[in-house]
């Protein structure tokens, strides 16, 4: 079934278009980079956009360069576009392409796709860009669609639109032409897509990661490029901060989203860059963007729930609800239903909050808890505590199967550096971050053990890997 046309105000590259002088404004990795300006009339898919005009497109490329390339080619010419990220398992491409009723996709990988009939174009992308106009008119208002993490079934495929995905966002020019942003995450991602789309609304040049590249790697080549905005999950900087190239980088504005920003890793990134400007922000897939932080403090006021522009918010049974054009507009397949707003239109976060002395804080996911002897313990309250231990870098609380009381809370820690246990026995160690526990926290809270690890398993879009979720 085809969507009627829409008039459409926006597109990327019309807002590439408006800005006017571009020429020191570029997207890069490791391996290519592209002028901004090139971007207005170059073609990555050599000059074929007109026959993916008005179809349900599927992206898939093996690197976020090429995604990028191609969100500008194909926003307006396309009815819908799905990106589909690297982490996401084949498995459920057959169900994605069903419920995204795609008609074709747009690939680097030349066998991709093929065997499904119900796909019937096939366009190659390159890294490159070709500089070959064919005719944007008769433009459509896309959908954009992000897919769900998919690690506990199926995902499920988040509608945004160009003016939802960037509610959020001031647009304007890059005012000294310096301004370069820098992601960890991947711009397949809702995280990582408002950092393009920033950079693209801004007029400012864009860093990308590349996939063969490790974290020490691509924080030598952001130096390189005196990247003054970076972005990335608490994981994500835990990592960088534990690389020895840590200090390659001196942005002038740094931003955590998708995890819990606790107290220790915003007292490390404030000691470790000092000059910058250190906010913490609210966003997911589904409810957009709501809010950022700016006091270097975790959590945020209880003021911001209603005093925030163009945002409303509310706390049932101590999740958050937000209600606001950023967020996405329904799942793809539950048109009928529409599980994802309620019928006043808010969306269900699932984040847990609690309130302490005009602040609130977030203390985990209500997907998450672990139930202790029918006690509720959220794992990101116990790491917040860990992680304050001056020898800890980052941690993860997990339920360990108990016959008992059904489960036990245990923990796993990274060291801030293998030496520093060099000169204390692990054992004491041990049993001085379950000490540290004891002092903050019920003690049915307290870990049942704590297991020093050499990492933790990070997902592709930057948080710890758990398995409940």
């Amino acid at each position: 079934m085809r969507m009627p046309q829409n008039s459409y105000t926006s597109s990327l590259c019309d807002t590439l278009t408006a800005k006017g002088d571009l020429s020191d404004s570029f997207v890069a990795d490791a391996g290519a980079r592209v002028a901004m300006l090139d971007l207005i009339t170059g073609s990555a898919i050599y000059g074929r956009g007109d026959e993916l005009r008005g179809l349900s497109v599927l992206i898939k490329t093996s690197d976020q360069f090429t995604a990028a390339l191609m969100l500008c080619e194909l926003d307006g010419i396309a009815r819908r576009m799905v990106l589909y990220p690297p982490d996401m398992p084949i498995k459920y491409l057959p169900s994605v392409i069903d419920l995204a009723e795609v008609d074709a996709i747009v690939s680097d990988e030349a066998a991709f796709g093929r065997e499904y009939p119900r796909v019937r174009h096939f366009v190659p992308c390159g890294r490159e860009i070709v500089l070959q106009e064919y005719d944007r008119g008769l433009q459509y208002q896309t959908e954009w669609i992000l897919l769900t993490s998919g690690t506990s079934g199926p995902p499920k495929l988040v509608v945004h639109t160009f003016s939802s995905l960037t509610g959020a966002i001031e647009y304007g020019r890059n005012p000294d032409g310096r301004t370069v942003w820098s992601t960890f995450y991947d711009i397949r991602r809702y995280g990582g897509l408002q950092i393009f789309l920033r950079a693209v609304l801004t007029g400012s040049s864009l860093v990308l990661s590349s996939p063969w590249e490790s974290t020490a790697e691509f924080l030598a080549r952001a130096g390189e490029h005196k990247v003054t905005h970076i972005s990335g999950t608490p994981s994500h900087w835990r990592r960088a901060l534990m690389s020895p190239t840590a200090n390659l980088i001196d942005p002038g504005h740094i931003r955590l989203s998708g995890e819990i920003a606790d107290h220790a890793i915003l007292s490390h990134l404030r000691s470790f860059y000092p000059h910058a400007r250190i906010a913490h922000a609210f966003a997911s897939t589904e409810a957009g963007v709501a809010f950022e932080v700016t006091d270097n403090v975790a959590g945020f006021p209880a003021a911001l729930i209603s005093n925030t522009p163009n945002i409303e918010m509310r706390i049932e049974n101590s999740s958050l609800w937000i209600r606001s054009a950023r967020s996405a507009s329904r799942y793809l397949g539950d048109e009928s239903s529409n599980t994802l707003r309620n019928a006043e239109g808010f969306v269900d976060t699932g984040d847990l909050l609690e309130l302490r002395d005009g602040r609130y804080y977030f203390v985990g996911r209500r997907d998450g808890v672990i139930n202790v002897g029918g006690l509720k313990v959220h794992p990101e309250e116990v790491e917040a505590v860990i992680n304050r231990h001056p020898r800890v870098e980052m941690s993860l609380v997990r339920k360990k199967k108990n016959p008992i009381v059904g489960a036990l809370v245990v923990a796993d820690v990274v060291l801030k550096t293998a030496s520093q246990a060099d000169h204390y026995d692990l054992r004491e160690l041990q049993l001085d971050i379950l000490r540290f526990c004891r002092d903050a926290l019920s003690s049915y809270k307290v870990p049942a053990a704590v297991h020093i690890v050499p990492s933790l398993a990070i997902s592709e879009s930057g948080k710890l890997v758990r398995h409940y979720a």
